[in-house]
C-alpha cells in the first residue's frame, strides 16, 4: 500500500490574521485551539487540524503532509526516499504532539516542495462547526483534498512520486497554455489509495515565489461553491479563476488567492474513481466550461489596449 491521502498542510505566514480572516470568513473553516507549539490550527472536519499556520517572517507553502498505513510503511517510505537521494527529518517528540500523529518525518521533492509523510491519524468528538454555516466538506477516506505543485524538472519529479513515493497517474496531459504554437506545458495528476481523482498534481514549470500552485477543498454542493464565491467578492479577495468545470475530475468551482499567494481551489461534485481498476487519461484542455484565469484575463486587456 502506497500513501493513503492528503491529511493536512503547513503554511508559513507573515500575516496571521489575514489567514484567520480567510479561513473562517471565505473559506469557512473552524478555528481550532492552537498547537501546543503555537501554531495556529483549523479544521474541516473530525480531525484536530487540516491547515496549519506558523507565523513567520515569509509567506510560504511549508509542506503538504500525507498519510500511509502504519509504522511499517512510514519506515519503508522513509528508506526509500532517502534511499533516492532526499534528506529525511525525522519528527520530533513536539512535531508529532503539534501534528496530532503517532510519527513521521519531513522531506522534500527533487524540485524542492516540501512534504510531510506520517501515520496514525488522530480524531476529535468535538463537532465541526463553521463559523459561517458551512455544513461540512468533502473529505473521509478520501482525505483534506489535493495539493499541487510545479517541477522545472518534470520527469525527475514524476519518478520520485510514482517510483519512490507510491501515487498512482490518473491523467497526464499536456496544455498549450500560450497558445496552440507555443510548446507544451506537461501536468501530472495523481491519485493515492482513495477514490479522489488526485491528491497530489504538478505542472512543468519554476517554483512559484508561494511555494506551491493550490490547495483544494471539496464542497458539499454547488450552492456551497456559490456562497464561497460571493464571500470572495465581498472581502475584496483576488479571483484567480472564474467558475468552471474541469475535464479531468470533473469539479466545479473557482479559485481564489490565498493571503500568501497561491490559490485556494473551492469545488464541489469532484469525480470519485476506482482506485484499483483506473486507466490512466490524457485530456486534451483544462476546462469543460469557465473557468476565466486571471493571467488569461489580463492578456485580453492588454490586447484590447493595444488594439486601442
Amino acid at each position: 500500500m502506497g500513501v493513503k491521502a492528503l491529511g493536512y498542510v503547513v503554511i508559513e505566514t507573515a500575516k496571521p490574521d489575514k489567514w484567520d480572516h480567510f479561513l473562517t470568513q471565505v473559506a469557512g473553516v473552524m478555528r481550532a485551539a492552537d498547537a501546543i507549539d503555537g501554531a495556529a490550527q483549523y479544521r474541516i472536519d473530525q480531525r484536530p487540524f487540516r491547515f496549519r499556520i506558523e507565523h513567520s517572517k515569509r509567506d510560504w507553502f511549508k509542506a503538504a503532509g500525507y498519510e500511509v498505513a502504519d509504522a511499517a510503511a512510514l519506515e519503508k517510505l522513509a528508506d526509500q526516499i532517502a534511499g533516492a537521494g532526499r534528506s529525511i527529518e525525522h519528527f520530533s517528540e513536539i512535531d508529532r504532539a503539534s501534528r496530532a500523529v503517532t510519527n513521521g518525518f519531513r522531506t522534500n521533492d527533487p524540485a524542492g516542495n516540501g512534504l510531510e509523510f506520517y501515520h496514525g491519524e488522530s480524531h476529535t468528538d468535538a463537532p465541526f462547526v463553521s463559523p459561517i454555516g458551512v455544513p461540512g466538506f468533502v473529505t473521509g477516506d478520501m482525505g483534506m483534498g489535493h495539493a499541487v505543485f510545479s517541477a522545472p524538472n518534470f520527469d525527475e519529479v514524476l519518478s520520485f512520486y510514482r517510483d519512490v513515493v507510491g501515487f498512482h497517474e490518473t491523467d497526464m496531459p499536456a496544455f498549450h497554455l500560450m497558445g496552440p504554437e507555443a510548446p507544451p506545458m506537461h501536468f501530472a495528476f495523481l491519485h493515492a489509495d482513495n477514490g479522489r481523482h488526485h491528491s497530489i498534481a504538478f505542472g512543468e514549470g519554476p517554483v512559484p515565489p508561494s511555494g506551491a500552485v493550490h490547495v483544494m477543498l471539496e464542497y458539499p454542493n454547488l450552492v456551497e461553491v456559490g456562497k464561497a464565491h460571493d464571500r470572495m467578492k465581498q472581502f475584496g479577495y483576488a479571483e484567480s479563476a472564474s467558475i468552471g468545470q474541469h475535464f479531468n475530475d470533473e469539479t466545479v468551482g473557482f479559485y481564489v488567492q490565498t493571503p500568501s499567494g497561491f490559490d485556494l481551489e473551492i469545488g464541489c461534485d469532484s469525480l470519485v474513481i476506482d482506485p484499483a481498476n483506473w486507466n490512466v487519461t490524457k485530456h486534451e484542455g483544462i476546462s469543460i466550461w469557465g473557468h476565466e484565469w486571471a493571467w488569461q484575463k489580463a492578456m485580453k486587456e492588454t490586447q484590447a489596449e493595444a488594439a486601442e
